[in-house]
């Protein structure tokens, strides 16, 4: 009703200067009527930080502020009309002279020193790697920014000091668009455009307030200490109100501290109209015939959408191309809207994954097994320096690794980051290890593979997949699907109707609509005349998939029932009985089913296999034998892995999240009793519940006392590993019915439960945990529609190493969905791995790492599948050139071992051509070394296809051996480097 008053409004008064709206989407709606009736129009967005909280963690949401301010100074203020959120006016507001913009042209000549200066008073953050807004990197002669009024970040090269090319760049691969040069870039701030002292002063107010935030600088508290550099924005204003929120300002006002004062909120509220009507444009041209004398009026955001558009009298209509959804009936117009209902826009960043090898790690070799890392040193060989890995052992055995072999080790990561037993260098014992570990693999890749072979030779129930009412289904969701979702429902689809048994897996996030992916097979399972039974780990997940199914599937005339626990014998007896006469079409339920008789199943989906016992494995795979087979999993299966698997299965994977899910807002702080009442305080207002991690099954009882002393009337629930699984699910049912506030658990909660009630963590102790855990942690808030808010709490953040610190600012920056990427795809990724191979296989793992033990597992299925890799020959290469990348070009040791990584694992001269032009793009020319490490790596992938054992020289001698009978010799014009390099090319090109 609002844009009809409004509407009226507009047509009737003299228009505001300020319209205070609710939100977001109120907002779009009031700017969307007011460019139909030609008004200029500036949107500021719905910031609703309180007063001292640190603004990392509102990043994105300061970005879009400052822009949309910055616009609104630009224009003539006296004429466009400011629509704002309320809680976007409850603080001052930075003046315009705090959103200056700078600009860097095509030929300017820069001064580097006063350049780094001004972006850091700026507020940008320093980098090795620029990959999201506020960002900067300088090396040498390169600049990486990526200024927030950008959409991509720029790459500016310098001759000398004169900037010579201006591209923007990729932040997944950081490769530079070669294609454009850009003339002029304008640079926003990070923060705002403070001079040096002005950023000085502030740093020096926000070191001596009282806050609580885990590092106090500009970036986290600035924005609340501006004083005289902020302003009310509604000052001598006339604004009103779109209607009466008194109500919301009021219990907004309860925690704003230091605001403005609420009574700038008494507002004309516009009244209610009774001449414009808002009407559902079911039927448009119906409507165009009723009212003939009426100008039809189109709201669109695209050309496209007025093109694809039914609507007969197109012709006679008036475009008008802006967002929001408006349909009105004036006296004079029927508006009519054809964008989508408002969505806010999702962040989803990805980024290139920097392997965080670090000093101290364990890693694993995979000729002599488990040792640590100990960096990156330059050591000098045949009277030549190159750099080589350096890994301790046992007794301080040490281990020097030529970087171009880098790909022989990886990172030792096992279940729940235990520590393993360091290997010997010398004794053997590692190979023996191996074998065994091999045997075994073997075994399980051949069950894989004869079950997926068996499943091949089967004929299946041929599915419709093109009936009516599969669209109606999808039509009826209430939501848009993800691309992800259409893409998984397609091949889906496209193996039901093939003839043969499917063997699916679909993977993705909790929350990401696996559930709904999956009722679309069982839909058509149903409607061409089969069962479909929907087996499940707990009771949980079963009342959770049940009630979901049900409420989906029913209009569709599908009769959905639950066997599980909680059924009676009397319900038991009566489903199964239905199932084998037909009568039912679906059944949800835990192991309580596996024995059940079907008339006519056609398709299992089973959940979270990997948390069924060994017993009811057997069971699933008698049940599934030749019927169509859809596994579900909530982590991700790795890529390595993936690539091997999909021969024999299927594979498809949901990334993308659902429209409607929100981030997580993130805070670090110290333990503090009032910031732990202030947090709970806040959730239970809005009616929702809690969970508080605590990782000490000994301590927590002590913590639920803690909690009692600050809120005594707080209904705290237990869990931990060793309550058992049968008493768990009966509290979890009890918590999710709404019978505690808050859930005080140990981190046993970080996998797979749904709770859309439960939008606050608190993590109690979060610098014990590793970053994985604590995003995997942090993802079981903020499931429904609200924002999920995450409370990281250390005991004493002066006593955390440097390390801890970054980690946690890191989790506070990226509250973004799908950081996860960013943060723990690796570690995901090998618990994913681990899921799909079963749980006995822990032994192994613990001794040999992960990541070995999955490239071995993957090596025989590929084997077993007759798809064996070519295998890849070690070549050992003594030549004495020096040969290593720069610390001059690439100064930062991770990106210069991510590098070395990259080279180490290319398989053709393509590959290396390929990192060399990229670079010289993200670092400048390469210098010698650089050259000539590159040339080395070029050397081995030859050596490699050519089945080449050894590479030697001596003076400008040079041997390669291809083995023991097998050798050629030939002699370099002079022992300088770039001959012997030369020489060797020539002979392997031959």
């Amino acid at each position: 009703m609002i844009e009809a008053n409004f509407y009226d409004y507009l047509q009737q008064k003299e228009p505001p200067q300020i319209l205070v709206v609710e939100n977001d989407k109120e907002a779009q709606t009031a700017k969307a009527v007011a460019k139909i009736l030609g008004f200029e129009t500036v949107v500021l967005p719905d910031f609703r930080a309180t007063f001292g909280e640190d603004l990392r963690s509102w990043k994105e949401e300061l970005f879009e502020l400052n822009s949309a301010l910055k616009d609104y100074y630009q224009k003539n203020i006296q004429n466009s009309l400011l629509i704002v959120p309320f809680h976007t006016l409850i603080y001052s507001l930075p003046k315009p002279e705090l959103l200056d913009t700078f600009s860097i042209a095509f030929g300017d000549d820069i001064d580097l020193e006063n350049l780094k200066n001004r972006l850091y008073a700026w507020g940008y953050s320093f980098v090795d790697v620029v990959e999201i807004k506020g960002e900067v990197s300088i090396r040498g002669d390169i600049i990486d920014i990526f200024s927030p009024n950008a959409n991509n970040p720029w790459r500016i090269s310098l001759f000398d000091t004169e900037v010579e090319s201006i591209r923007t760049f990729e932040v997944e691969n950081q490769k530079s668009n070669k294609n454009e040069e850009i003339e002029e870039i304008m640079i926003a701030p990070a923060l705002f455009s403070f001079s040096t002292e002005q950023f000085e002063a502030l740093q020096k107010k926000v070191e001596a307030s009282d806050s609580d935030v885990f590092v106090k600088d500009v970036a986290s508290l600035g924005f609340w200490y501006l004083d005289e550099l902020s302003h009310d924005l509604m000052a001598g204003k006339r604004a009103v109100a779109i209607k009466n929120l008194q109500d919301e300002i009021a219990f907004a006002y309860e925690h704003a501290k230091n605001a403005l004062p609420k009574e700038r909120f008494n507002l004309e509220v516009i009244p209610e109209t009774k001449r414009v009507k808002v009407i559902e444009p079911i039927n448009v041209d119906l409507l165009t015939e009723n009212y003939p004398e009426r100008e039809l009026v189109i709201v669109a955001e695209s050309d496209a959408l007025v093109r694809r558009s039914p609507i007969k009298e197109l012709a006679r209509a008036t475009i008008v191309k802006t967002d929001g959804v408006v349909n009105l009936l004036t006296p004079d117009k029927i508006i009519v809207s054809l964008n989508k209902p408002f969505k806010k826009r999702v962040v989803k960043r990805p980024t290139i994954l920097l392997d965080d090898l670090k000093p101290g790690d364990y890693v694993v070799h995979e000729s002599y097994g488990v040792g640590i890392f100990k960096g990156i040193e330059p050591h000098q060989v045949l009277g030549a320096m190159r750099d080589f890995v350096h890994i301790t052992y046992q007794n301080d055995d040490t281990l020097l690794l030529p970087v171009e072999n880098l790909d022989m080790i990886d990172r030792y990561i096992a279940e729940g980051g235990s520590l393993p037993v360091l290997d010997r260098l010398g004794k053997g014992g590692f190979g023996k290890l191996k074998a065994k570990v091999k045997d075994r693999l073997f075994a399980i890749a051949s069950e894989i593979v004869n079950m997926s072979a068996k499943r091949l030779l089967m004929k299946g129930a041929v599915i419709k997949t093109d009936i009516p009412e599969l669209m109606q289904f999808r039509e009826a969701a209430g939501f848009e699907y993800t691309p992800d979702q259409i893409k998984a429902v397609e091949e889906i689809f496209a193996d039901l109707s093939s003839g043969r048994v499917m063997d699916r897996l679909l993977s993705g996030d909790v929350g990401f609509g696996k559930t709904e992916v999956a009722m679309n097979a069982i839909l058509a399972v149903v409607k061409s005349g089969y069962q479909s039974a929907f087996v499940v780990p707990t009771t949980l997940l079963s009342s959770q998939h049940f009630k979901s199914v049900r409420d989906r599937l029913d209009p569709f005339g599908v009769r959905v029932d639950k066997l599980d626990r909680f059924t009676t014998a009397k319900q038991k007896k009566r489903i199964l009985e239905e199932l084998e006469k037909g009568e039912l079409d679906v059944v949800i339920g835990t192991h309580a089913l596996l024995g059940a008789t079907f008339k006519n199943l056609g398709l299992v989906i089973i959940d979270e296999e990997h948390k069924f016992g060994v017993k009811q494995k057997e069971a699933l795979k008698q049940m599934s034998v030749n019927v169509h087979l859809l596994s579900m999993s909530a982590t991700p299966i790795p890529r390595s892995l993936n690539m091997a698997l999909s021969k024999i299965k299927g594979y498809s994977e949901l990334r993308t999240p659902p429209v409607e899910r929100k981030g997580v807002r993130t805070f670090v702080k110290s333990f503090d009793e009032t910031v732990v009442k202030e947090a709970i305080m806040r959730e239970l207002r809005s009616g929702g519940q809690l969970f508080y991690v605590y990782n000490s099954i000994a301590g927590i009882e002590s913590k639920k006392e803690e909690l009692l002393e600050i809120l005594p009337d707080l209904r705290i629930l237990i869990l931990h590993s060793k309550i058992t699984a049968v008493q768990t699910e009966k509290e979890i049912l009890k918590f999710d019915a709404g019978q505690y506030d808050l859930l005080l658990s140990t981190s046993i909660i970080e996998s797979g439960i749904h709770m859309p009630k439960v939008n606050t963590m608190i993590v109690d102790g979060a610098d014990r945990f590793g970053m994985a855990d604590l995003h995997q942690l942090r993802g079981r808030v903020g499931r429904g529609k609200l924002e999920g808010y995450c409370y990281f709490l250390v005991e004493n953040k002066d006593a955390l190493s440097e390390q801890a610190k970054r980690r946690l600012i890191a989790l506070e920056s990226n509250s973004f969905l799908g950081s996860g990427a960013v943060l723990a795809y690796h570690d995901l990724e090998i618990r994913g791995g681990g899921n799909l191979i079963g749980e006995s296989q822990s032994g192994h793992i613990k001794q040999i790492g992960y990541a070995l033990y999955l490239k071995m597992l993957e090596d025989a299925i590929r084997a077993l599948s007759q798809e064996s890799a070519p295998e890849r020959k070690r070549v050992d290469i003594k030549l004495s050139i020096t040969a290593y990348i720069s610390e001059e070009l690439v100064s930062h040791d991770r990106v210069r071992l991510e590098l070395y990584r990259r080279l180490s694992s290319c398989e053709s001269v393509h590959d290396v051509i390929e990192i060399e032009q990229e670079i010289e793009d993200r670092f400048g020319k390469p210098d010698l070394p650089t050259r000539q490490f590159l040339d080395l790596v070029t050397i081995k992938v030859l050596a490699q296809q050519k089945g080449v054992e050894r590479i030697s020289n001596y003076n400008e001698h040079i041997t390669i051996q291809y083995n023991e009978e097998n050798k050629t010799t030939c002699k370099a014009r002079s022992r300088d480097d770039d001959d012997l390099i030369a020489t060797v090319l020539e002979e392997l090109r031959k």
